[in-house]
């Protein structure tokens, strides 16, 4: 299997590359919705199982399940083959940037925002910038990779990876960290989350890849998800549309808030990426391995987070709203860091000689 085999489509698509502002057109229509039609959401939210909303498992699963038949798990054989990328990969993603962004969210809630958010507020939105941390990216990091010329094939072993340490680390490090902010954590909640949007669609994401690839190889995979890709925007869209139809009373009473939750989302973002992309420029990695590591880490895996949201806290949370904030700003500054990485490729070593 060859890198050009790999590698995704070329750049980010016309749509794609306005998905902030798609979101934020999804934003308005759902606070007029969600003030014009409030039964109706009513009705919505009570459709639920096990604290697990029906209709916006229906959404989630649109969204994850094309992402995960991208993910080749014989890209592990390959776990060996340059390893300082993934190694500033795993470290960054799950033994920094979970803590650094609950830092951050304890700092400017409970404290430099203390006398803007009522405490409970603050605690919500506290639970939604974890649960975002606590989850790296999965899909659009191979959209940010191929915009900075990133090898595909490393790129793919390192989303593999990233996966499958996924289902094992996401519920156990998110449990710690709400607990040790003094936040409830249902775990039967939590596990299940995890089991139903990461683990099942990552078996189901497995299964279809290996068929296409029996019938037609790879170019089969990526025709498949051309044609599923659609679904899956749309279901980000209309999940937002959702979230914020709950959410329209407390957005319009208090439009600010979306620009609070915002900041220490922004230097998170910002910090992470910085501190990856310097490591590995100290530790002279190639630039088609630096940028997407770096990239990997900096972007989230916000379909996940607002699913886990929406089941442990409800549609109409603050945690759940957090994490609808995280996906507005997650285009924007990703391209912002993309173009940042490309003017500074001279930094970076071009041939491949990492041990």
């Amino acid at each position: 299997m060859t890198a050009a085999t790999l590698a995704p489509a070329a750049g980010l698509g016309r749509f794609e590359r306005w998905l902030s502002v798609w979101v934020a057109l999804a934003i308005g229509a759902g606070l007029l919705l969600g003030n014009l039609f409030p039964g109706l959401f009513t009705a919505l939210a009570a459709l639920e199982v096990a604290h697990v909303n029906l209709p916006v498992a229906v959404l989630i699963w649109a969204m994850v399940y094309p992402m995960m038949v991208g993910v080749d798990f014989g890209a592990l054989a390959r776990i060996g083959e340059r390893p300082k990328g993934l190694v500033v990969t795993l470290t960054v993603n799950w033994l920094i940037k979970p803590f650094t962004m609950a830092a951050l969210g304890v700092l400017f809630f409970n404290h430099v925002f203390a006398g803007l958010i009522p405490p409970d507020d603050a605690q919500a939105y506290l639970a939604g910038v974890i649960l975002l941390g606590a989850a790296p990216c999965t899909a659009m990091v191979f959209v940010w990779s191929n915009l900075t010329r990133g090898d595909p094939t490393y790129t793919l072993v390192q989303v593999s990876v990233n996966d499958v340490v996924m289902i094992f680390a996401f519920a156990p490090i998110v449990a710690f960290l709400l607990g040790v902010t003094d936040i409830a954590v249902p775990w039967n909640t939590l596990l299940l989350s995890v089991l139903l949007y990461v683990a099942l669609p990552l078996i189901a994401g497995y299964l279809t890849r290996r068929k296409l690839v029996a019938r037609g190889g790879e170019p089969a995979v990526a025709a498949f998800k051309a044609r599923v890709q659609p679904f899956s925007i749309a279901g980000l869209l209309v999940t937002v549309v959702l979230l914020f139809g709950f959410q329209g009373a407390v957005i319009l009473e208090s439009p600010l808030i979306i620009a609070l939750i915002a900041v220490p989302l922004l230097i998170q973002t910002y910090g992470i990426f910085f501190l990856a992309y310097g490591w590995a420029r100290a530790w002279r990695i190639p630039f088609d391995i630096a940028a997407p590591c770096a990239l990997i880490g900096t972007s989230n895996f916000f379909e996940l987070a607002v699913a886990v949201a929406i089941s442990l806290f409800g549609l109409g949370s603050g945690a759940a709203l957090a994490t609808v904030v995280g996906v507005l700003v997650e285009v924007p500054v990703m391209l912002s860091l993309v173009a940042f990485a490309n003017r500074t490729r001279h930094w970076f070593p071009s041939e491949r000689t990492e041990a």
